[in-house]
């Protein structure tokens, strides 16, 4: 039965493109393996090349890397509550593994495959590192002008995130359908003399 109802009223009209699942995979894991070894090797070229605190200028004055240790959230938010931060990136890693079974689009599968492995990224940081297991300080250095200090596992989320708000906006569902508005269906012809129109 057709999304375009004869009473004048619309409903969204929705076209689901196919493309082959198993290469959507390969492009989810793919981005999300990047996402989280390059967090993880620059994390280790920092905290072997670098003393926390130390500032070293990159692009001066626009970009530093300045090694430090965060126990909170972005911008420091929630810094006595490590294990809060803990448990909402391993639940959101697992709801993302979970919505794989309906992945269906190549753009849904870069933003979610970022989204994982920046999740992965400082949930094995939190996991890991000092102080104790599950209450570990992520290792952020990347400074700009009065902006927080982030790593590349916070720049993958970031980049997921924006990712799945464009295809929210352009109407394209996580299975690869996309959202067009239909046209009202009134029993007569639509013409651009419509009196309707005037």
């Amino acid at each position: 039965m057709s999304d375009e109802q004869i009473d004048g009223t619309t409903e969204p009209v929705r076209i689901k493109t196919h493309i082959w699942r198993p290469a959507l995979l390969w492009v989810f894991a793919g981005f999300a393996v990047f996402a989280y070894a390059f967090d993880q090797l620059t994390k280790l070229w920092v905290t072997s090349t670098m003393v926390e605190g130390e500032r070293i200028p990159v692009l001066p004055p626009l970009l530093h890397w300045y090694y430090i240790r965060n126990s909170g959230a972005a911008f420091s938010i929630g810094e006595n509550v490590t294990w809060v931060f803990t448990i909402i990136m391993a639940a959101v890693s697992v709801v993302i593994l979970f919505q794989l079974r309906r992945l269906g689009s190549a753009w849904w599968a870069l933003a979610l495959g970022l989204l994982l492995g920046g999740a992965l990224g400082n949930l094995t940081d939190r996991l890991f590192r000092e102080p104790s297991f599950a209450m570990g300080h992520v290792v952020d250095f990347i400074q700009f002008p009065n902006f927080a200090i982030f790593n590349i596992a916070d720049s993958a989320v970031v980049s997921g995130v924006a990712i799945i708000c464009l295809l929210t906006l352009r109407g394209i569902g996580l299975d690869g359908s996309r959202q067009h508005a239909a046209r009202p269906r009134t029993g007569m012809p639509r013409t651009d003399e419509d009196p309707g129109d005037v």
